[in-house]
């Protein structure tokens, strides 16, 4: 996965295009991050759909490093509340690790992401946040 790989992968995240955003996983990936676990096409759409109906999520890259087998990036996360995402609802969804975000609100983040490669395609994403 080359820096500009990395780009159209983003971009692709950031215009909501889950389709294209797996299509530069493998066949069964392993997306593990804050206690979620994806491993299809659907259930990234699930996650990913439902929490974008209430933020505008968008990844800013600061830094990208790759080889082989490892794609590392550093960058700010950034989450906008469109809709109120309360307690009760992320509750409801099986999503108490998250926290709520009010319509309107902004939070940022600086987040470490390893994306494990496998004939360039991601084979599992693991990611921190940065205090």
């Amino acid at each position: 996965m080359t820096r500009e790989d990395y780009e159209r992968y983003a971009a692709a995240f950031n215009a909501r295009d889950y389709d294209m955003v797996f299509d530069f996983y493998a066949e069964n990936p392993r997306l593990a991050f804050f206690g979620i676990e994806i491993t299809t096409r659907q259930q990234l759409k699930d996650f990913y759909g439902f929490m974008h109906q209430y933020v505008k999520e968008t990844v800013e890259v600061e830094r990208f490093a790759a080889s082989d087998e490892l794609a590392a990036v550093e960058g700010v996360i950034r989450i906008e509340g469109i809709k109120d995402l309360t307690r009760e609802i992320l509750d409801a969804n099986g999503m108490e690790q998250f926290y709520p975000i009010a319509q309107g609100e902004v939070q940022s983040m600086r987040q470490y992401i390893h994306y494990h490669l496998q004939d360039g395609k991601i084979t599992s994403v693991g990611c921190a946040l940065v205090p």
